[in-house]
């Protein structure tokens, strides 16, 4: 591996380069990997309601996935299997609803993306009762017109996923353990299916 440069600030707002040794570069990319999961954790914490509730909820998520053998399967009883797709990655995060953030898990496939919170809501049935359920969202990937990556401009770390459909529907998803990995994963599946379509 080559010497790679490095950019150091002196303090004065003069930038100094400096040769780094490989080992030096390995450490700075893990620990600047290290960091952005932390900082990932810190927003997806943040989000929850109460801190409990989140630890109960991430408990009871991380059970249903070892109880049904995990996250593939989950897909599949959730939103059920169609011929050919595959399971491409599954984020931990939150979907932003008028009610507030409900946290849950991000699925993309190579067909769609779709989200079901960790745990039931309480809705009004049609005849008054109150009942639970799961909020879903299903969004056929042919259907998306883009998806912007966004962060807060006060704090960077706070960043927001928006996906926009064909019809201007607008989904925002935010708080990933790991955004930049679930951005990329949705970016693959978007441009393989508009690619699909061009054919």
């Amino acid at each position: 591996m080559k010497n790679e440069l490095q950019e150091h600030d002196n303090g004065s707002g003069a930038i100094i380069r400096k040769n780094m040794d490989p080992i030096n570069y390995v450490m700075n990319k893990s620990r600047n990997k290290a960091d952005n999961f932390v900082d990932g954790v810190r927003e997806h914490v943040r989000l929850g309601s109460k801190f409990s509730e989140t630890v109960k909820g991430k408990l009871s998520l991380g059970a249903r996935i070892l109880r049904l053998g995990g996250v593939k399967r989950v897909f599949k009883q959730i939103f059920g299997g169609r011929e050919g797709e595959r399971l491409l990655k599954a984020s931990q995060c939150y979907l932003s609803t008028t009610a507030g953030p409900v946290a849950g898990l991000l699925f993309i496939s190579t067909q769609r993306v779709a989200f079901c919170s960790e745990r039931s809501i309480k809705l009004s049935s049609p005849n008054g009762e109150l009942v639970r359920i799961h909020y879903k969202v299903s969004i056929p990937l042919r259907k998306i017109k883009r998806a912007n990556q966004s962060e807060n401009v006060k704090n960077p770390s706070q960043k927001y996923m928006e996906i926009v459909t064909v019809d201007n529907f607008d989904f925002w998803f935010m708080g990933f353990l790991n955004y930049r990995k679930a951005l990329s994963y949705l970016q693959q599946a978007i441009s393989e299916v508009k690619n699909t379509l061009q054919n």
